[in-house]
């Protein structure tokens, strides 16, 4: 572990990110009229990527004593600490208040990794879902798999499904599930590719928990993008998002058995892309009621940053100083 400390303090030799003028013009007025005041500091964060900070998830199938050490002198600490309603012993996460970046660990076929680098706030759609021994659940746009791998560090689900459509995004999916996830386990797992808006045709009323992590604007991502005529093209289709949303979340309530839950989530801090899609499925679909996540989201309010005024069964995640998790979209519901 050494080397992990040495390897980490090496002075970066890429470059900066350069920021896209295009996308940040387009946020610019989107999110000032939508957040307000608030944008100002959430912008500040989100195009300076040094200030970004990376959530440690540790592999309990890969167990190490002596990385949790490492953390613990490195500045990390647990990332959940105060009492939630649903926080799985097994489930551990580090985080430290200064910016910088553990190592990544590559993929080594038949070897386990130790952890998963991730944005902390990836967590809450998680622990949101309250996932217990036994039920089924299906991850309805699962790649790249860190939410899956979340998953079963909380729970042994009976069955469990996760989907990607997109043929690139899917073997990604099948690499990570690879190197977290020892092998008599691994086979319990089913990896599709399936359109996830004929899953709840295809498979209905099969599924306790269903995730749906959908696909949406990436706001981080997208600030940064190289190709400006793929960032141009990007923004004309972010249009077409909130529609796509709508129709995944329709099947996965298909896909819910009654009284099963739903989670929805996004990068985004885009109200067409979260409130508005929610708000449309509970006055279009009558056989689902919205779930109450304002106790878990008080419980990790020390950690991050709420956007103030949202409904009991919602949150936004805003990316803070010190604080730089997010945007995380988060919302809950229950099929009757």
């Amino acid at each position: 572990f050494l080397l992990f400390l040495k390897l980490e303090n090496k002075p970066k030799g890429k470059p900066q990110k350069q920021i896209c003028q295009v996308v940040l013009d387009h946020f610019e007025k989107q999110y000032t009229t939508e957040l307000g005041h608030t944008w100002t500091g959430v912008r500040d964060v989100l195009t300076y990527p040094l200030c970004w900070q990376y959530a440690i998830l540790l592999n309990k199938f890969s167990q190490s004593s002596e990385l949790e050490n490492t953390l613990g002198v490195k500045g990390y600490h647990p990332a959940f600490q105060r009492p939630l309603p649903y926080l799985p012993a097994l489930l551990k996460c580090y985080i430290r208040r200064t910016p910088g970046r553990f190592p990544a660990q590559k993929h080594q076929a038949g070897k386990l990794k130790e952890y998963y680098l991730l944005n902390a706030a990836s967590l809450l759609p998680v622990l949101a879902l309250e996932v217990k021994d036994g039920e089924d659940v299906l991850d309805l746009c699962a790649a790249p798999g860190g939410k899956s791998i979340a998953i079963l560090q909380c729970a042994y689900p009976g069955n469990f499904h996760c989907n990607e459509y997109d043929d690139l995004r899917s073997r990604w999916l099948k690499q990570t599930i690879e190197s977290f996830i020892p092998y008599p386990l691994i086979n319990l797992i089913t990896v599709s590719k399936l359109d996830g808006r004929q899953i709840g045709d295809l498979k209905p009323e099969l599924y306790d928990k269903v995730l749906v992590d959908a696909p949406c604007s990436n706001d981080r991502s997208w600030l940064f993008s190289s190709d400006i005529q793929q960032a141009t093209l990007r923004l004309m289709q972010r249009k077409e998002l909130p529609s796509l949303q709508f129709q995944l979340l329709r099947s996965a309530i298909k896909a819910l058995r009654p009284g099963g839950s739903l989670v929805y989530s996004t990068c985004t801090l885009s109200r067409a892309e979260n409130s508005d899609v929610i708000n449309l499925i509970l006055n279009s679909c009558s056989n689902v009621m919205p779930v109450d996540i304002s106790e878990m989201a008080r419980a990790v309010s020390q950690e991050f940053t709420f956007l103030s005024g949202m409904q009991q069964h919602e949150l936004l995640v805003l990316p803070d100083k010190g604080r730089a998790w997010g945007p995380m979209y988060v919302a809950k519901l229950k099929k009757m």
